[in-house]
C-alpha cells in the first residue's frame, strides 16, 4: 500500500478592512485566534492559524486590512504587513465583500500579478446579497479582466457557508512537503499576545465609534501561580479624554472590559484568570516607530 505524502504550505489571506479575513481564519481553523469587530482594521498584525487534518497541514496567516490614505507609522506598518507576508507564501486567497471591489482592491491585484503562486479569490458574505443572480455575471467579469485566479471561491464565513469546499479546494494546491508544526499546535503567537489582543478587541467593541484607533494594548505581567494565570495589562491611549472615555464613570466602561476579556482569556487558555487593568496617556504612540517596535510591530 502507497503511503500518502504529506501536504503543507502557507496561505496568506488579504483584502482591505472589514471583509471578513478575522472571521474566516477562525471557522477555518475551528479555534477564535483572530479577534474581530465591525469595526475596520481590527487586525493590525499578522495571525498564524494552523489546521492539521488527514494527511494535510494548511497554515493561514491572517493580515491586517490593506488600506490606502493613511500616513501614520502604524498604518505603514500594517500595510508593509500585508506586501511582507506575500514574499513567503504558497497560496493567496484574495477576501472581497460581496460584489465590493474598490481602490485597495486594485492596488493588492497590482500586487498578486507578479506572484508566482496560486491566487484564489475569496467573494465572502454572500449570504447577504440582495440578488444572488448578480453573482456569476461579476465573477465573469473579474475572471476576463484579471486572468490569473485559479479559483473563484463564494463563501459565508460567518455562517460557514462552502467554507469547507474552499479548504478541501485548498488542500489540492498544498505543496507536497512534511508539516511545519506539531499536529496539535494551532498557532505560532504567544499567550501574551493573544491576552493582549483579547483586551483591545473588547476595548473596540465597547467603544464604538467613541475611540478611534488610538489605543494599544501591553501586557505587564503573565504568571502561573497554583491553577490561576495572573495577567496585567496596559492599555495605552493618545490624550487624556480618550482615558477617561475609557475608563468610564466610576471605573464602570474600564471593569466591563476586563471581565468580558478575562472569559474569552480563560476559554482559551482553560485555566482560571485575574486580569488587572491599566490606562495610560502615551501621546503619539501610534505614530512613533520605536514605540511601535517596543508593542510588537517590526
Amino acid at each position: 500500500m502507497t503511503e500518502v505524502q504529506q501536504r503543507c504550505g502557507l496561505i496568506a489571506l488579504i483584502g482591505r478592512p472589514n471583509v471578513g479575513k478575522s472571521t474566516l481564519l477562525n471557522h477555518l481553523v475551528g479555534q477564535k485566534l483572530s479577534i474581530t469587530s465591525r469595526k475596520p482594521q481590527t487586525t493590525r498584525q499578522r495571525v498564524l492559524g494552523i489546521k492539521t487534518r488527514d494527511y494535510a497541514q494548511l497554515i493561514y496567516v491572517d493580515t491586517p486590512g490593506y488600506h490606502l490614505g493613511e500616513k501614520k507609522a502604524l498604518n505603514r506598518a500594517m500595510n508593509k504587513t500585508v506586501g511582507t507576508v506575500l514574499l513567503d507564501v504558497d497560496i493567496v486567497l484574495l477576501v472581497i465583500d460581496r460584489l465590493g471591489f474598490g481602490p485597495e482592491d486594485e492596488d493588492l491585484l497590482a500586487m498578486l500579478q507578479r506572484q508566482q503562486v496560486p491566487v484564489f479569490l475569496v467573494i465572502n458574505k454572500v449570504d447577504q446579497l440582495p440578488d444572488k443572480s448578480a453573482l456569476l455575471p461579476f465573477i465573469d467579469q473579474l475572471r476576463r479582466r484579471w486572468d490569473f485566479f485559479r479559483e473563484v471561491v463564494p463563501v459565508s464565513a460567518l455562517k460557514q457557508d462552502n467554507t469547507a469546499e474552499l479548504e478541501q479546494t485548498l488542500v489540492r494546491y498544498l505543496p507536497e512537503q512534511a508539516w511545519f508544526y506539531p499536529e496539535d499546535q494551532l498557532t505560532d503567537r504567544s499567550a501574551r499576545f493573544l491576552a493582549a489582543e483579547f483586551v483591545r478587541e473588547k476595548i473596540t467593541r465597547q467603544m464604538g465609534d467613541e475611540l478611534p484607533y488610538a489605543v494599544a494594548v501591553e501586557i505587564e505581567e503573565f504568571k502561573i501561580e497554583g491553577d490561576t494565570q495572573h495577567i496585567s495589562a496596559l492599555i495605552l491611549v493618545e490624550k487624556e479624554s480618550q482615558k477617561k472615555m475609557l475608563i468610564g464613570e466610576g471605573g464602570s466602561r474600564l471593569k466591563l472590559i476586563g471581565i468580558e476579556a478575562r472569559k474569552e482569556m480563560e476559554r482559551m487558555f482553560e485555566s482560571k484568570v485575574m486580569l488587572r487593568l491599566w490606562v495610560k496617556v502615551k501621546g503619539g504612540w501610534s505614530d512613533d516607530e520605536r514605540a511601535l517596535q517596543s508593542l510588537g510591530f517590526d
